[in-house]
């Protein structure tokens, strides 16, 4: 039986980017089901984003679709202004969308390399930067929200676990962390809450060979001590938690939704 919705973000508006698919498909249903007003972005699929939309609006949420690619500035720019248009401000950013383009590392082509790193990198740069700076025009609603504003960083277990052929992948993620990191330690005081969600398998299109056959998911789960593949919605909940006032005093960290994955249980047995 699905949960009631707490309202815990009413009256807020969120902008999801990659929210068409994935873990953002599941962070902009756990949104609206709280509350809030849903800003539904894609880079490709718009079939899909307003797949999203119907299910929010049918549910008697609100929501808005815009196509931004995130790496590119004027279209960033462009997605927080039609957000701010149709709701009046953003309250939360989860900046969402990210890519791979795996290759053994000798092989690695600056194409790759710079792609994963501008939308994955790049990308949060930009977003997060616009949420901010509407955050500090808006000013303060404490009768909405207890922060000026929150952001939601989607990072990797792999900000902190090597990942051999995803070296771009792996450093995006790292870089992540740090970004995340610097702009919660310098707008801390401003009220803008900053933190990161770091998934570890979970099953979404950008995985789908590591889990959809028996014996992937077997060999997956010997990575997983908590003896299950994650779902999309085990990251919408702790988003949208986490962008609620119940989670006020977190700030600059990232959360871990990974099943353990982080444990490394190779050395469960004494390595």
């Amino acid at each position: 039986m699905p949960h009631k919705p707490n309202n815990r973000l009413a009256g807020q508006t969120a902008v999801i980017t990659g929210g068409d698919s994935g873990l953002g498909r599941a962070i902009s249903l756990a949104f609206a089901k709280e509350g809030a007003n849903v800003v539904i972005n894609y880079a490709h699929n718009e079939k899909a984003a307003h797949e999203v939309e119907q299910l929010i609006t049918d549910g008697g949420g609100k929501a808005l679709v815009v196509q931004a690619d995130v790496s590119q500035e004027a279209a960033v720019e462009s997605l927080f202004q039609q957000a701010v248009d149709a709701f009046g401000t953003v309250d939360v950013l989860v900046a969402n969308s990210g890519l791979q383009q795996d290759s053994p590392f000798e092989n690695m082509t600056l194409a790759q390399w710079q792609k994963v790193i501008d939308v994955n990198l790049t990308g949060q740069f930009l977003c997060t930067r616009a949420a901010i700076r509407e955050f500090l025009r808006r000013g303060l609603r404490p009768d909405v929200s207890a922060a000026l504003g929150k952001i939601i960083c989607m990072s990797s277990v792999h900000e902190v676990i090597p990942w051999g052929g995803h070296a771009n992948y792996a450093s995006s993620k790292g870089g992540v962390e740090l970004l995340m990191k610097s702009i919660a330690q310098e707008f801390g005081k401003r009220k803008i809450r900053i933190n990161s969600i770091a998934p570890g398998a979970i099953k979404t299109p950008i995985n789908t060979a590591a889990w959809d056959t028996p014996e992937a998911e077997k060999k997956l789960l010997t990575l997983i001590p908590y003896d299950r593949v994650g779902e999309p919605e085990d990251i919408g909940a702790v988003a949208a938690w986490l962008a609620s006032d119940e989670a006020d005093y977190i700030h600059g960290t990232t959360i871990f939704v990974d099943g353990g994955m982080t444990l490394y249980p190779g050395f469960g047995d004494n390595g």
